[in-house]
Order: structure tokens, then C-alpha cells, then sequence
């Protein structure tokens, strides 16, 4: 009896959490497909000032690159500087970086971290820029990213997220990287905005007022996962971040199963810490002040990665499926099949319309054979959180890594 009382509450806690998931990511992928409505892009646009920040660390198979890419933009030479923040590069790679027409500001720590990276370089650099554009080492612009992130700001915005997207999909792990990543654009980009809440921020291809950036990470000190903590009290505060779907960025996109497992570790680790941080600010601010955005952005943080949801159905599917070939073991179950079978569909149902057309190709149908794979590790990350969040874990980008 109370073997079959302790399994029935593990069932409606289970049923609970991700039926809520499910529905909650069928909502957006839904919204993610309402045309979005081109607000005020007729009026005329200034001219501003942009500084384009790149932090890396020990990034030197790419850099270069991407430092030579950052100036050809379609944008006004004097109105923009490429300033690329280097953290423990190679003498040879500076030497090379100073021969660019760029900015390169080194630094060192004993623990670094793409914060303090940020931080140290606006102290150093002038305040004459109007916005700040955030880049990865291995972040590739668009011809008219600058441009597009300018005409945004006439829109009153201060923060805005542009879109990330694969520049590379040469490995099974690499296609099913840039499909979550475009999953999370439907849904916690587009599908936000166009039920007016806000853009999620990734981590690169964002931008800010410079002098509102300056300010705002001068209290940010996260070690992994600074964007979170950014996003978090940008919507406490009652900040609205925008999403530029045509401002395109390209992301190297993790090739390797080991890198995929530590970059999600890193990601799984820096939700749990900022959930437990901000639960209790955003339930006070959703009940006293009706602040969704915040609250909702709360709930992001203990969300289901999507695989996993899609994952933990599936086997739920399964076992609920073999139990009731035991009419004793079915008879004690409050959720049969049937049920777990309906949440399978939904969240299947969600990543199929969250998910780009021009991934539902045969390429992809070869890449889903790493999903289990990819499942597996996510599962175990579960249980390697501990510390995860408290030293730098490192991605490393470049051919061979």
C-alpha cells in the first residue's frame, strides 16, 4: 500500500511537470508562426555608434577569422569598432590580431570568465559608443547585422536578441545542436514576441544601449551562464528584449559528444542556480505586480530541456505500456498509456512545429540516429551538476576540436 501510494505521487508530480511542459511549448511553437508585424521600420534611422565586443578565451584557432569577417559589415567604417577582448591568446595570435584594423584589449585572471572579460574591457574603453554588440570568438555576422540591430533601436528598444543560427553541420551532434537551437528560437523568441513577451537572450548576438550595458553588468558576476542573470533582472526590472529575426549570426555549433556533454552540464547547472536565486522575487512580482514576463522567464529556468521531455515521455510511453500488460501493476497506476501517450504526442507534435523547414530533410532523418545518444547525456548531466556553476567550463571551437 504504501509502495503503490508513494508511486502514484511520483506519477502526478511526474504528469504535472511535464504535461505543463508540453502544453507550454505547443502554446509557443503555435505563436512562433503569427506573422510578425514590421512596427515603425519605415522611420527614418541614425546613424549610431556601435562597439562589436568579441571575449575570448584561449580562442586563437578562430579569432582571426572572425575578427577579419566582423569588418565587412554593411555599415558606416567610422561608426563601428571591432574590439576583441583576449583572455590567455597565444602571443602569435595578438601579434597577428594587431596587424587587423581592430581594437584588442588583453586581459588575464586567475578565474576568468566572460563577465569579468566584458566588464574589464568597458573600463577601459571610451563611453562614445551608443550600442553594444555581443559576440562569441566564434560568431560570424551577417553582412547586414549592424544595420539591422541599428534600425531596432529606433524602435525604443534597448535590448535586443538577433538571430543565432548553425554555420556548420558537418557531424550528427552539429545537426542536432542547430535544430535545438532553432526549437528555442520558435519558442522562446519568436513565439514570445508575438504574444508580446519577451525575447530569451542567448549569449551572443545581442545588443544594448552601451551605456545601459555598461551599468547593468557592472553588478553581474556570474560565472557561468551571465546572460541568465542578465535576462532575469532585465525583466524584474521591467525591461522588454526584442527579437531580430532577420539579424542573422552564425554559431559553430558543438561537433563531439564530449563537448556537447559539457556544454550542456554548463547550461543545466546555471538554470537550477538562477531558479532557486530568483523563484521567490518572481512569484512576488507576478502576484504584486502582474510582472509574466518575469515570472515566465522564472519557469524557463526549471523547464525541461526539450529532448529530455521528448525523452522522459517516450519511456514513460513505454513503461506505462508493458505495465498494463499486468492487469495487477495497471490497476495501480493513475496515468496509463493512453495518457503518457498523449503527452508524447504533444511535445512531438510542439518540436515539429518549433523546428525550421529546411531541417525536416534527409540529413536529419541520419542525425536523429545520435538522439538516444544525445538523450543519454543529457540524463547523465542530471546528475553532474554539482559544481558545474562554479568554475569556467570552457567550449572549445575550431576544426578538430
Amino acid at each position: 500500500m504504501i509502495f503503490t501510494y508513494a508511486i502514484n505521487v511520483i506519477e502526478i508530480l511526474l504528469f504535472s511537470y511535464l504535461g505543463f511542459a508540453s502544453v507550454y511549448f505547443l502554446f509557443f511553437s503555435i505563436a512562433s508562426h503569427i506573422p510578425k508585424k514590421d512596427v515603425d521600420r519605415a522611420k527614418p534611422s541614425a546613424i549610431r555608434s556601435i562597439a562589436v565586443l568579441i571575449p575570448g578565451y584561449k580562442e586563437d584557432n578562430v579569432i582571426l577569422d572572425v575578427a577579419k569577417d566582423a569588418l565587412e559589415q554593411n555599415y558606416p567604417k567610422d561608426f563601428f569598432d571591432v574590439i576583441v577582448i583576449a583572455d590567455s591568446f597565444k602571443k602569435e595570435t595578438l601579434i597577428q590580431l594587431k596587424t587587423l584594423p581592430i581594437k584588442v584589449i588583453e586581459v588575464t585572471f586567475d578565474k576568468s570568465t566572460k563577465s569579468k572579460a566584458l566588464n574589464k574591457a568597458m573600463e577601459i574603453l571610451p563611453d562614445k559608443y551608443d550600442i553594444a554588440v555581443i559576440l562569441d570568438a566564434d560568431n560570424i555576422m551577417a553582412g547586414d547585422f549592424l544595420n539591422q540591430v541599428n534600425k531596432s533601436f529606433n524602435n525604443g528598444y534597448q535590448v535586443v536578441q538577433g538571430h543565432r543560427k548553425a554555420k556548420n553541420l558537418n557531424t550528427s551532434f552539429a545537426v542536432l545542436d542547430a535544430i535545438s537551437e532553432e526549437i528555442n528560437n520558435s519558442i522562446f523568441r519568436k513565439g514570445h514576441r508575438a504574444v508580446g513577451l519577451s525575447s530569451a537572450l542567448i549569449g551572443s548576438g545581442m545588443a544594448f544601449s552601451y551605456s545601459f550595458f555598461k551599468t547593468r553588468m557592472a553588478s553581474i558576476k556570474a560565472i557561468g551562464g551571465f546572460d541568465k542573470e542578465l535576462e532575469l533582472t532585465l525583466l524584474r526590472d521591467g525591461y522588454k528584449i526584442d527579437y531580430l529575426d532577420n539579424a542573422i549570426i552564425y554559431d559553430e555549433k558543438v561537433q563531439k559528444a564530449d563537448v556537447f556533454a559539457n556544454q550542456r552540464r554548463r547550461w543545466l547547472s546555471a538554470q537550477f542556480v538562477y531558479f532557486r536565486r530568483f523563484f521567490g522575487s518572481g512569484l512576488i512580482h507576478l502576484l504584486t505586480k502582474g510582472n509574466i514576463d518575469f515570472f515566465d522567464k522564472v519557469y524557463q529556468m526549471i523547464s525541461p530541456p526539450r529532448v529530455l521531455l521528448l525523452g522522459t515521455t517516450g519511456i514513460l510511453l513505454l513503461t506505462s505500456a508493458i505495465a498494463s500488460l499486468s492487469s495487477t501493476a495497471y490497476r495501480n497506476l493513475i496515468f496509463g498509456y493512453p495518457c503518457w501517450g498523449l503527452l508524447f504526442v504533444i511535445s512531438f507534435v510542439a518540436l515539429i512545429l518549433a523546428t525550421p523547414p529546411e531541417f525536416l530533410n534527409k540529413k536529419t532523418t541520419c542525425a536523429l540516429k545520435a538522439l538516444p545518444k544525445a538523450i543519454f547525456i543529457m540524463y547523465k548531466s542530471l546528475f553532474r551538476l554539482k559544481g558545474a556553476n562554479k568554475k569556467f567550463i570552457h567550449t572549445s571551437h575550431g576544426a578538430g576540436k
